[in-house]
């Protein structure tokens, strides 16, 4: 298991450490996503409280993430079910009939 490593990324012209095992090129990603959606909303509602733009960015990314799910799930792709199913066949396939 790889270990976890401190990554500096910046938000709202914050920099926050953040504590991941993933790599930091994603993590960066994921932070710069981030920043942008809480512009975009800072922009669109005029809203300057800090705290209410997050809520808001939360709500909007939920929904994102949730729609996503949703279009999985209608295409039958439950995470890790096909790659599970798939598996067992290929299995099933290999053990000596008897």
């Amino acid at each position: 298991m790889p270990a976890h490593t401190s990554v500096p990324v910046r938000i709202r012209g914050r920099e926050f450490r953040v504590r991941t095992n993933g790599d930091e090129e994603t993590l960066q990603r994921v932070a710069k996503h981030l920043d942008e959606t809480l512009t975009r909303i800072e922009k669109r509602t005029g809203t300057v409280d800090s705290l209410d733009v997050a809520l808001l960015a939360g709500l909007n990314l939920s929904r994102e993430v949730v729609e996503l799910r949703d279009a999985r799930a209608s295409a039958g792709a439950v995470p890790g079910g096909r790659l599970e199913a798939l598996t067992l066949l290929a299995e099933s396939a290999l053990q000596p009939e008897g």
